[in-house]
């Protein structure tokens, strides 16, 4: 069943390579053009084409760059106070455990990943570039099982895996006209970067996508794929028919969610695999 899902990923990301090539190419032929007539002309490729420049400058950042860019983000939303990090030892090192066995069988292995817990008693994940993952003590509370916190945990990583925060970045940076021809400072992809962990408006495709990538992680690293379907279950239970919980204040519709994961989980293999013990978790997250 896993093997089924891999060629639409692939197929995706040959895609996205394709477009960039693409773009490459043309900037490549405009650029050769406009050397042919630059004794006549006083403009340059940066004067005409900023946003695609920027493009390619956002889509080809360095791993080395966008960590240094999500620590930057991560220490504002200390410093300003919009979150409070949960210290305790043996609840942070199991959330890191588990954050490290997706990590290693997600499409960026090598990339330096950071967990950290929200002392937050409201139902809320998310995610900014560079790896860096955060939880609410009220969702690790919400959660049955491992498998359904890995669940959420894997669907963070997917959205780092698959620079979902990056595109964000990218088009409100274009959108703010601050995309010019030597790029975005990083101090400004810092601030907008702040926003949208903040704000949080992924789009539905990134949504959709991030699912999908964080049900193979899930079963890649050996956990029940039921996880992430119970615990979106319980998100719309908890909902109640009234306003969703933060988690999914600005996700699809958690129905349509579900009916897709549904979908692409073998019956057979649903509770194949570890984290079910619901026992095992609460003794593991007993400080909460």
């Amino acid at each position: 069943m896993k093997r089924l899902r891999l060629p639409f990923k692939f197929e995706s990301k040959i895609l996205r390579r394709g477009v960039t090539i693409a773009i490459v190419t043309w900037l490549l032929t405009v650029g050769s053009w406009l050397g042919a007539v630059r004794a006549g002309y006083s403009f340059s490729l940066g004067d005409i084409l900023p946003s695609a420049i920027e493009v390619l400058q956002l889509s080809t950042m360095s791993d080395e760059r966008e960590v240094s860019i999500g620590s930057q983000i991560d220490a504002q939303l200390k410093a300003n106070r919009n979150i409070s990090i949960y210290n305790n030892t043996s609840v942070q090192q199991f959330v890191e455990d588990l954050g490290e066995r997706l990590v290693a069988v997600s499409d960026r292995p090598d990339l330096s990943f950071t967990f950290q817990i929200v002392n937050d008693s409201s139902i809320n994940a998310f995610a900014t570039l560079g790896g860096f993952v955060y939880v609410n003590t009220g969702l690790i509370a919400l959660a049955e099982n491992e498998a359904e916190l890995a669940g959420v945990v894997a669907h963070e990583i997917g959205h780092i895996t698959e620079k979902h925060v990056i595109e964000r970045m990218k088009q409100a940076a274009i959108a703010r006209g601050v995309a010019g021809s030597t790029g975005v400072d990083d101090s400004v992809l810092v601030g907008i970067g702040y926003e949208l962990a903040l704000s949080l408006p992924s789009s539905r495709r990134a949504e959709y996508e991030a699912d999908e990538v964080g049900l193979a992680m899930l079963e890649d690293a050996g956990y029940a794929p039921s996880g992430i379907v119970t615990f979106f279950e319980k998100l719309a239970a908890a909902s109640g028919g009234g306003r969703p919980p933060t988690f999914l204040s600005t996700h699809p519709a958690t129905e349509s969610r579900i009916r897709r994961l549904n979908r692409q989980i073998d019956d057979s293999e649903r509770n194949q695999g570890d984290g079910l013990d619901t026992a095992a978790y609460r003794r593991q997250v007993s400080p909460l």
